[in-house]
């Protein structure tokens, strides 16, 4: 995940993806499933927490998901065997799905975009 102004956010998500897909492969032959559950931005207080309050996903982008979706969607994932799901809105579905095609720079500018305050969008 390219995720400027969220470096450690963006590593962190990247290592839990790496290391659920790691551990859904070691574990295959013994009837235990590890699915990654990759919720796009979602209706909770993360973006307040973040500092994000004052910003285009934290203000509108959060409300494309509702945390229940996200946690049915991952709980159908799980139980059907998949080792991830983009959860819960179409757009986060698409974005996830594109994201393999899209170059890093070009995923870093649209997220820098979401990411950043909106007075400074102003000012720019």
């Amino acid at each position: 995940m390219v995720a400027p102004r969220e470096a450690v956010y963006a590593a962190s998500k990247a290592f839990v993806l790496s290391f659920a897909h790691t551990l859904n492969y070691e574990l295959r032959d013994s009837g235990i499933t590890v699915t990654a559950l990759q919720p796009g931005p979602t209706n909770t207080d993360f973006f307040h927490r973040a500092g994000m309050d004052n910003t285009e996903v934290g203000t509108k982008g959060k409300f494309e998901s509702e945390p229940d979706d996200v946690a049915r969607l991952g709980i159908d994932a799980l139980l059907a065997g998949k080792d991830h799901v983009y959860a819960a809105s179409t757009k986060t579905k698409m974005e996830g799905t594109l994201a393999n095609l899209i170059p890093g720079s070009m995923k870093a500018s649209i997220h820098e975009k979401q990411a950043k305050p909106l007075e400074e969008k102003e000012a720019s």
